[in-house]
């Protein structure tokens, strides 16, 4: 009994050291983004502007993929997906825009929501989540979440993240992992965007011109303990 005890603990320990590594300490994944789109300002637009869907312009798959360069961007960078002009895909609801919670758990939430084609880019609180066919990655969402659990040295360290966002009936539905369960869900109720987050909260969203002040530099995230 005492040596079927001890192997579980064993195995348990290891598989804890095994996803603590591939979270926090698994190469981190290359930074996509077209450098101009996170050199720019994306603070000076006006998101109820929205760009004409009419195939004029690029496509989605022509874009490089956007993540999250590091643990967060360091001001509210342009749009990933400003010269896409592709139609959206089948199914989806069109809920392109700047958005911000104003009510359950996550009030005060700022977003921006992209969209061309397949492709959905996510922008908030200084991470990028991009899912869709590109010039450059995956389909998935590859990047981090944003949150910093420690640093060493000059280095931060967060959790790698991935996902998946399929649109299901003008749902959008985040998948961990691409496979996995459904973990967060938005969709629209008239004007209203409702984000459903994988903390169990119910957010309903108002559509926003322009950056709130505050915004455009995100606040540092997480527990931040230093090692060294």
């Amino acid at each position: 009994m005492l040596k079927v005890l001890k192997y579980g603990v064993i195995a348990s320990t290891g598989l804890v050291i095994v996803i603590f590594w591939l979270a926090y300490l698994s190469p981190r994944p290359p930074l996509t983004t077209d450098p101009a789109t996170l050199l720019g300002d994306g603070s000076e637009l006006n998101y109820c502007q929205l760009p004409k869907l009419d195939s004029t312009g690029l496509v989605a798959s022509e874009i490089p993929k956007g993540n999250t360069p590091g643990c967060g961007y360091d001001h509210f960078p342009l749009p990933i997906l400003r010269e896409c002009t592709e139609p959206l895909t089948e199914g989806a609801d069109d809920i392109r825009g700047l958005w911000r919670a104003v009510s359950g758990a996550r009030t005060g939430h700022v977003e921006r929501v992209e969209q061309c084609g397949e492709r959905v880019v996510i922008t908030t609180a200084g991470v990028i989540h991009d899912y869709g066919p590109n010039s450059s990655g995956g389909l998935n969402t590859n990047d981090t979440e944003g949150s910093v659990f420690f640093t060493a040295g000059n280095r931060e360290f967060c959790m790698r993240s991935s996902a998946s966002m399929i649109w299901e009936d003008e749902v959008l539905n985040f998948h961990v992992f691409g496979w996995g369960p459904k973990v967060v869900r938005r969709y629209r109720e008239g004007d209203v965007l409702i984000w459903e987050y994988a903390d169990g909260s119910i957010n309903k969203m108002e559509r926003l011109c322009h950056l709130p002040e505050g915004h455009q530099t995100p606040k540092p995230r997480g527990p931040r303990y230093k090692l060294f």
